[in-house]
């Protein structure tokens, strides 16, 4: 059977282990800089998962990330940081690991073979039309993921892969298929590598845009940051300072009166209005500073 790329051996790194430390890191280097290249030719299918997703999302539906091993790891950083950064509820954004979240931190073996378990996780979500799945797993083999993206095709939400090999089975379920071809690792098979880094970088550039698009942003500033400790708070002082033009004193005396809401401040000091009132017009712009300054 012949190998799939990801675990193909790569014949630039067969001598690795003979090698000077820094000629070895500029080895693994030199293969890290081909990640980005491979990116850069997925993107009109990156473009076209945002905004698939984004549709949906505005319909009030979610989106899942389903893998296993280090690409459900990827998916579950990915979800776990859009509430603090973009001030989503946690339910908006989901990702689901083979094994728990006892599979963050150490292996469960015979989970990702489990194709029933995928599809088992996504139907108790009760997936819908309305929802997007995005299966993730650098063969594209892996059972887990494919039970998972099969039901929720079943079910009719938007499915997504991304995987580092083409073709492959998870991309059949798909609608939209996303394949980076990293090509053989520096160490065959571990997929942590080139591939993880190829996963992260194109989960990365998906959360962002579409947040983005959602009106979690205002020019390139996180206006929607949740402010829940020190770091986050002066984030935001920054932050309204940033948009506004404000000193930081007067940008944390408007944030404060504004009850620790960026997007409110913002309003309130570039449409010379009330926080009252700021905060009408941003729910009748939908959530869109731009919208509401007017």
């Amino acid at each position: 059977m012949k190998l799939s790329l990801t675990e193909e051996r790569n014949p630039l790194t067969i001598s690795i282990d003979t090698l000077p430390t820094l000629d070895m890191l500029m080895l693994i280097n030199a293969e890290d800089q081909k990640v980005a290249l491979a990116v850069r030719d997925e993107l009109p299918n990156i473009a076209a998962s945002v905004d698939a997703i984004t549709a949906r999302l505005q319909r009030g539906g979610r989106l899942i990330y389903i893998g296993a091993g280090t690409s459900g790891r990827l998916g579950v950083l990915d979800a776990s940081e859009c509430p603090p950064t973009f001030g989503t509820h946690p339910e908006l954004v989901v990702g689901l690991i083979a094994g728990g979240p006892a599979a963050l931190m150490e292996s469960v073996e015979g989970a990702e073979d489990d194709e029933e378990l995928g599809a088992t996780e996504i139907a108790e979500f009760a997936i819908n039309e309305n929802d997007c799945v995005i299966g993730i797993a650098a063969s594209g083999r892996t059972p887990y993921a494919i039970g998972g993206l099969r039901e929720a095709k079943k079910r009719g939400a938007l499915t997504i892969s991304i995987a580092c090999n083409r073709p492959s089975p998870l991309e059949e379920l798909a609608a939209i298929g996303i394949a980076p071809l990293v090509g053989a690792e520096v160490l065959s098979g571990s997929t942590r590598l080139k591939a993880g880094t190829a996963q992260k970088m194109v989960l990365n550039m998906i959360s962002t845009a579409v947040m983005i698009r959602l009106g979690k942003t205002y020019t390139n500033l996180m206006v929607d940051v949740q402010p829940t400790n020190v770091k986050l708070r002066q984030r935001a002082q920054r932050i309204v300072a940033e948009a506004t033009g404000l000193d930081q004193r007067s940008a944390t005396e408007i944030l404060s009166a504004c009850d620790g809401e960026v997007k409110t401040a913002i309003v309130a000091v570039l449409a010379q209005i009330s926080p009252e009132l700021a905060r009408t017009r941003l729910h009748e712009a939908g959530g869109y500073v731009r919208k509401a300054i007017g």
